[in-house]
């Protein structure tokens, strides 16, 4: 049975991988935050410990999950950013590379500008805040030493339900539990969600067929934030209930003042082109996860 290390696996991406590869492969999986229990500590960050905790196992495969993806946070903390986002990628490299093992990072749609409405697996990135600078530094520094690397580039993600999801889908939810009726939703931002067990399930797919290289992986279907509210209200069946209120960014500047791209919407053209691209339609994706996740959440 190979054998997989998961470093920074305790979040929404984590839980997914977990599940996906904890049958057919023998796991380590650790973050430094031990909330589950197939969880061990070790701290990234740390490239002694780490590297120690990953050549001890002795696996076949690293995976790179952790970061901070919180993009107010990393603006307010710069170092701290970079240490996780950045130079703990190259811990990973090294460590990797001292195996002879193939490597996973986890890169994100956020490292283009926006300035076209859509990017395949070829566009030319240029990262505007802090948070897409640190994950594009990661993605080249595996890109360009690691031979047999997996960069998969994820949307907007979804998954992980009330407990690990800190991203969109979860806030709306959070809105709805404490009664709100009326939803002040952004019309200004476009992209493409991830669902974690499918983005889970393509890297499989992608490992086990050893298709090594730089991939976009997202749902199907170009989509936008104000659409998504308004599917999610749809699929709990609360359209005569709730109110979606549009705003621009502006209407959250204060709590959001971190730069992000008018526009995330990624292709997966180099997925498609070799046939391997088995990403579901967001809109199928999001009852997948409500459905999974989210059973009697609203009472």
């Amino acid at each position: 049975m190979e054998k997989i290390y998961i470093a920074g696996c305790g979040g929404m991406l984590g839980e997914a991988f977990y599940e996906c590869f904890k049958v057919g492969y023998d796991l380590k999986c650790t973050d430094i935050d031990v909330n589950d229990s197939w969880l061990s500590y070790c701290d990234i960050r740390d490239l002694e410990a780490y590297r120690k905790d990953v050549v001890e196992f002795a696996p076949d495969y690293l995976f790179h999950l952790g970061a901070y993806t919180d993009l107010e946070y990393c603006e307010l903390h710069q170092d701290e950013c970079y240490r996780t986002n950045t130079m703990a990628v190259e811990n990973a490299v090294y460590i990797a590379n001292l195996l002879n093992i193939p490597l996973l990072y986890i890169s994100t749609a956020g490292i283009f500008d926006g300035a076209q409405n859509t990017y395949d697996d070829w566009g030319t990135p240029n990262p505007m805040g802090l948070y897409a600078k640190s994950k594009y530094e990661g993605e080249r520094f595996v890109v360009q030493n690691v031979q047999k690397h997996l960069v998969c580039r994820a949307g907007w993600m979804m998954g992980g339900g009330p407990d690990k999801d800190k991203k969109f889908i979860q806030k709306i939810m959070s809105q709805l539990k404490d009664g709100n009726k009326t939803l002040n939703v952004v019309n200004d931002k476009d992209g493409t969600p991830t669902y974690t067990h499918d983005f889970a399930e393509n890297v499989k797919s992608l490992l086990e067929s050893r298709c090594w290289g730089l991939y976009n992986m997202v749902c199907s279907g170009f989509t936008s934030r104000l659409e998504v509210a308004r599917e999610l209200i749809q699929v709990l069946g609360l359209t005569e209930e709730i109110t979606i209120n549009e705003v621009d960014s502006g209407f959250f500047s204060e709590e959001y003042f971190a730069d992000r791209p008018p526009s995330e919407r990624l292709i997966n053209r180099k997925l498609r082109l070799r046939n391997m691209d088995t990403m579901q339609d967001w809109k199928i994706a999001l009852r997948s996860y409500i459905s999974r996740d989210y059973k009697n959440y609203l009472g």
